[in-house]
């Protein structure tokens, strides 16, 4: 009997050496796996989004860690569809044509509204982008929504970008070079980009957004582009989902509300400290281009810019399926 004590002491100690054996396997098992997302280009609008997120300091019990790749528009399509990313970046008429291809990738958050605009030289003779008609612009490739969205309006405005223009098509960079040699007549560009050629000289007649309610009759400029991803992984996981798409309309609503920030992050959206000039305008031209809402009136205006990319003969008819977007009304 003199050995109890000794015998128990041993089985209590072995059962502290076996829990904390399983403790770090439980907090393993408890730990969120990262949220794969795509990180936009350096110098885009979207580039404000991580450092504003950073900013929002959010607790980690409201997101997974976000795990951010960079990532072309169609190396993303890729990489959403195989599932080695969970949320990416699409608009409307893009994704309406991926889901007529049989890719369930749906919208469930906010992101920019249009803000691409028509821009020449500062002594060009040209004072609207029906002047441009027989000329060289330099736009983004066929299958980018800035492009599909740019002839939509253009359609709807009497224009068709196609047969009206000499269109050269490339990447962003690409086409700053060209109209900056004097090799187009005209570029059509997205923020921040714009922002930093007007302060270099360039002349804005036109913005896309503005050819779209002219036509179209809508009080609202047409949404650009959201977060997306595969209708299975939103709806396995419909409250972060909805975190994230939270997360988004705050940043954008800081921008909204303190536009100064951008200054702030001048590197990562691509300005560099001596374009004095294109900081000083930066918070005026972009503090409106990021959408806060997603609701049922952001769903009518993506159905209306299908509808019209569809009538133009942008888009085949077939793409007039289910809706782009989850229809999750973000509080």
């Amino acid at each position: 009997m003199t050995h109890l004590p000794a015998r128990r002491q041993l089985l209590k100690g072995a059962a502290l050496i076996g829990a904390a054996a399983v403790m770090p396997r439980l907090a393993s098992a408890q730990t969120q796996s990262p949220l794969r997302i795509v990180q936009p280009a350096p110098g885009t609008a979207g580039s404000v989004w991580r450092p504003m997120l950073d900013r929002l300091h959010l607790p980690q019990s409201k997101l997974p860690p976000l795990q951010w790749t960079v990532s072309d528009p169609g190396k993303m399509q890729v990489q959403l569809i195989a599932g080695s990313l969970d949320v990416g970046f699409f608009g409307p008429i893009g994704l309406a044509a991926l889901r007529a291809r049989g890719h369930d990738i749906v919208l469930f958050g906010p992101g920019t509204i249009n803000h691409s605009v028509w821009l020449v030289k500062h002594d060009s003779p040209f004072r609207q982008p029906a002047d441009l008609k027989g000329r060289k612009i330099a736009t983004q490739p066929e299958t980018a929504e800035t492009y599909q969205q740019a002839r939509t309006a253009a359609a709807l405005a009497g224009l068709d970008l196609k047969r009206d223009f000499q269109v050269v098509q490339g990447s962003s960079l690409a086409n700053v070079a060209l109209f900056e040699r004097g090799d187009v007549d005209a570029v059509i560009v997205l923020e921040p980009t714009a922002t930093r050629l007007v302060a270099q000289g360039a002349r804005q007649i036109g913005r896309v957004s503005d050819m779209w309610r002219n036509a179209s009759g809508d009080a609202t400029d047409p949404f650009l582009v959201g977060l997306a991803a595969q209708r299975s992984w939103v709806d396995a996981n419909r409250a972060v989902a909805t975190q994230l798409a939270q997360a988004f309309a705050q940043a954008n609503a800081q921008i909204a509300t303190h536009p100064e920030v951008l200054r702030e992050i001048h590197d990562e959206i691509g300005i560099k400290a001596q374009e004095k000039q294109a900081l000083d305008l930066a918070p005026t031209r972009m503090r409106s281009i990021y959408s806060t809402l997603w609701n049922a009136a952001v769903w009518r205006g993506m159905d209306k810019q299908i509808e019209t990319a569809i009538a133009v003969g942008i888009l085949d008819k077939q793409t007039a399926g289910t809706p782009v977007y989850d229809g999750v009304v973000l509080a």
